[in-house]
């Protein structure tokens, strides 16, 4: 473990995080990787292929005004008779993996736009205690990774009792940066992203959400050697 949290290191330079507290940032992400394997044991494309394949994944062309890079994440296309929330949460551990590397991520971290639509209580019934408290551990001191927004839409009301299961392992950080937008969310969505760089089904002028989907799954599987190299350091 040690000769791999060196080998991160030679990247702490490019980060605005004082070298100390990425250190520490650095330990706490090994060592929950260490603990939750089958989260983070296994961070191939081919362990979430189909999921990537259902566009239930897609990042903005462009960052928002402040530099942040815009993850979209679409619920409806997950099928929980298919896929756990482990499986659904790795795709965020691979594009969290990726963009790290890149400097403007490292100095104004990342937004992300959940699409709520679709979410059902076969969802629900995969996020249990134990799956919120590892969520949580990443959102807040597990990964050397800024959340600068995580904005909801299209919420049905029985989601509410997932997020009432996640917010207490979240610092009140994380807390002030959770925006709830409802079913009709584009006027208050245009207000944190111009509507330049979202994608047409969200009230956007940039292409189309599955657009953007395909255009990530291809990045993903061009690092496919990547990814194999950092998940046998955790094996």
């Amino acid at each position: 473990m040690e000769a791999s949290v060196q080998v991160t290191l030679a990247e702490v330079p490019l980060s605005p995080l004082p070298k100390k507290k990425v250190l520490i940032l650095l330990k706490n992400y090994h060592k929950w990787r260490a603990e939750c394997p089958e989260l983070s044991a296994n961070l191939q494309p081919s362990s979430i292929l189909n999921l990537l394949h259902a566009g239930y994944h897609g990042v903005l062309r462009s960052r928002d005004p402040g530099g942040s890079k815009v993850l979209i994440y679409r619920i409806g296309q997950w099928d929980p008779k298919m896929f756990t929330a482990y499986d659904v949460f790795r795709v965020s551990l691979i594009t969290s993996e990726l963009i790290v590397k890149e400097r403007d991520t490292q100095r104004n971290g990342v937004k992300a736009i959940f699409d709520l639509q679709g979410w059902r209580f076969a969802h629900a019934f995969q996020i249990s205690p134990t799956v919120a408290k590892r969520i949580a551990a990443v959102l807040t001191d597990s990964f050397p990774l800024k959340v600068r927004g995580i904005h909801l839409i299209n919420e049905p009301l029985f989601f509410h009792p997932v997020f009432a299961l996640i917010k207490p392992f979240l610092t009140d950080k994380i807390k002030e940066r959770v925006y709830m937008h409802g079913s009709n969310y584009i006027q208050s969505l245009t207000q944190h992203f111009p509507a330049s760089i979202l994608p047409q089904e969200y009230g956007g002028e940039d292409v189309s959400i599955e657009d953007l989907s395909q255009e990530w799954t291809n990045f993903i599987m061009e690092s496919a050697d990547y990814l194999q190299s950092i998940s046998l350091v955790f094996q």
